[in-house]
């Protein structure tokens, strides 16, 4: 019998491909595999070779770019000397989660089988472990926007090769949709390989599995379980995620007028002594917190004493630790720090919690609310109204005080950390860094205005009232700027967006480079005119060249792609005699493809080429990294 050992790896950036890994790692348990699930990065890559069983679920980021959390693997796998035959004996299948809104929509699982297909079909003699062993892909899912006639997109043969589903997958909901069947068909294809042993069947659903991790409580309160000797190991460390760098906050100003309805701050921190170097283009990794009031809320609701100290230990040996949870640790750290309260719950969040309900009515409802028929319900409960994990926890209350506290890290996830474009320059602002950071906060048919979790800490936090810390860590951007001093460079951000290029054009000023092109766009030039002075100073000394579009001021609404026509003229002599490079930031939403349709126009007018040219001008600057983009929806 073939050696029934699972591994599940996940790489994404929102959370969405961890808990689809660990559903698949739930139901593995289920069918009695010896199963881990871990990030990408967190496995040791090298031993991919030894692996009989791999589920990949992957995540695409920015322009078709691996989420950080898969960069190490992703740099692995497109190793050049990576032998043909190193993964031939490998079982694979790979499942891609995506926002259909980005031009390269799932790139990285469709490039990801790519690389791993022709690595599966030859012999594993070279590898001294089971030498007839040909590895198979047992199913390739992508989660594509609409239906079409894809099903020939993955290569064809043997009856257990690959399958496509073509589906739009953008809210989770949906996305849970699609990954129901896709696991059908999955252990539909694994279980014939790999048997269930003798004498065993498949755990129903009607059994509860035990949690992933349990919580040895500590005789001291607080006062001995405060995380210090990890904050002294931070210290010592260059800041990462592991160990991010307490940096104290400078100053929060706000660069909107107060009448504007929407509140951005312009805020400073000093990195001094953290050894962090950064350049235009890198972008600022935040880790927030919970607000006291809603932690305090949560612990009356779960009836949890926020002061007691606890060791974490996992049920199964080998699982692995939470790395960003100290030990020991106190429940006031975990659910200020750790446990994401104000998430909109998934699936499994009602699935697990339905367990543990001793209310009839309550149970039913979240057991409605886990089934596959529920999910449209669900989707208008929770996801459409952007309902809080705490706000359904006070909605089922009998419920709430039930949940065993050794069940809540499989509950409820980690708080993400959140990316920042860096908006200042060390060479103008050394030991200091700065971010342009628009608060979130709408309105949905909820009484309760939704806030985002780290804009809103952020804003709320007044370093005139003490010494105030953000824990932080840099990590390489997207966007590359030219080295070459003469290179001009054509940037487009509008709102928030034109924060990189803030950090460029003060880069390329402290070098004395001239030929910065800026065309920003806002809505009124009275209201929300980010760093206006701080433009026209440019313009002034002649370092800056500004277009501005104000889409409000005026009765027909004006956006950077109208300023980019009425200056077609230079900006093609710019792109064609100067060699320049275009950059793009902002909304993915309209912004980026009406910002691409005014460009190929001015290719197809300025350099007389046909629309079918233009749309290949326009891929050349992209292969060639003179046209780059960093958008987020």
């Amino acid at each position: 019998m073939a050696e029934r050992r699972l591994l599940v790896l996940f790489g994404g950036q929102t959370g969405t491909a961890q808990d689809t890994a660990e559903r698949i790692g739930r139901e593995a348990k289920r069918r009695h595999f010896h199963c881990r699930v871990e990030a990408l990065d967190s496995y040791l890559v090298v031993q991919l070779i030894q692996e009989l069983l791999v589920v990949f679920v992957c995540a695409t980021t920015g322009q078709g770019d691996p989420p950080d959390n898969m960069k190490n693997f992703w740099r692995f796998i497109f190793r050049k000397n990576l032998s043909p035959a190193s993964l031939c004996q490998m079982d694979y299948a790979v499942l891609g989660l995506g926002d259909s809104s980005y031009p390269k929509f799932n790139f990285v699982a469709k490039k990801l089988h790519k690389r791993l297909a022709p690595r599966r079909g030859h012999p594993a003699s070279s590898l001294g472990r089971r030498p007839a062993r040909v590895g198979r892909a047992l199913i390739t899912q992508v989660c594509l926007p609409s239906m079409g006639s894809c099903r020939d997109w993955l290569q064809k043969g043997r009856d257990w090769l690959q399958n496509v589903y073509l589906t739009h997958c953008r809210a989770f909901a949906r996305s849970d949709a699609v990954v129901d069947p896709w696991l059908l068909d999955l252990w539909g294809r694994i279980l014939p390989l790999y048997p269930l042993p003798p004498g065993l069947g498949i755990i129903g659903p009607d059994v509860l599995l035990p949690s992933k991790f349990t919580l040895h409580f500590l005789e001291e309160h607080s006062s001995g379980c405060d995380g210090g000797q990890s904050r002294q190991e931070a210290a010592r460390q260059a800041p990462s995620e592991l160990h991010p760098f307490a940096a104290q906050v400078v100053s929060n100003q706000r660069v909107t007028a107060e009448s504007h309805f929407q509140d951005v701050r312009l805020i400073e921190f000093d990195v001094t002594g953290s050894g962090i170097e950064y350049r235009a283009g890198d972008v600022l990794m935040i880790q927030p917190r919970n607000a006291p009031e809603d932690v305090q809320q949560f612990c009356q609701l779960l009836r949890l004493d926020p002061e007691r100290c606890f060791v974490l230990k996992p049920s199964e040996p080998g699982t692995p630790l939470p790395a960003h949870l100290p030990q020991p640790c106190t429940i006031q750290h975990l659910v200020a720090c750790y446990l994401d309260i104000s998430c909109v719950p998934r699936r499994s969040f009602f699935e697990l919690l339905s367990w543990f309900s001793p209310n009839e009515l309550e149970r039913e409802k979240l057991q409605e609310f886990s089934s596959a028929q529920g999910q449209e319900e669900l989707c208008s409960y929770c996801s459409r109204p952007r309902r809080t994990t705490l706000e359904v926890l006070c909605d089922f209350p009998h419920t709430a005080c039930a949940v065993p506290v050794d069940y809540l890290l499989d509950i409820i996830p980690r708080i993400q950390p959140r990316a920042f474009s860096i908006a200042s320059s060390m060479l103008a602002l050394p030991n200091r860094l700065q971010i342009l950071l628009a608060v979130v906060h709408y309105k949905t048919r909820l009484s309760k205005p939704r806030r985002g979790l780290c804009s809103t800490w952020l804003a709320s936090l007044n370093p005139q009232q003490g010494d105030v810390r953000v824990p932080l860590w840099v990590k390489r951007g997207g966007l590359k700027f030219p080295a070459e001093p003469d290179t001009p460079i054509i940037m487009i951000g509008p709102g928030t967006g034109v924060a990189p290029f803030r950090a460029a054009i003060q880069e390329r000023v402290a070098h004395g480079r001239k030929g910065n092109y800026l065309f920003f766009g806002c809505r009124q030039k009275s209201k929300d005119f980010y760093c206006r002075a701080e433009w026209q100073e440019l313009v002034k000394s002649g370092h800056l060249t500004l277009f501005t579009a104000f889409s409000r001021d005026q009765e027909e609404k004006i956006y950077v792609q109208h300023r980019i026509r009425e200056n077609k003229g230079l900006v093609w002599d710019l792109l064609s005699r100067g060699n320049a490079h275009i950059y793009l930031a902002g909304n993915a939403k309209q912004m980026p493809a009406a910002v691409a349709e005014a460009l190929k126009s001015m290719f197809q007018l300025e350099g007389d080429l046909s629309p079918s040219e233009a749309e290949e001008y326009l891929t050349a600057l992209e292969r060639s990294h003179r046209f780059q983009m960093e958008t987020w929806s």
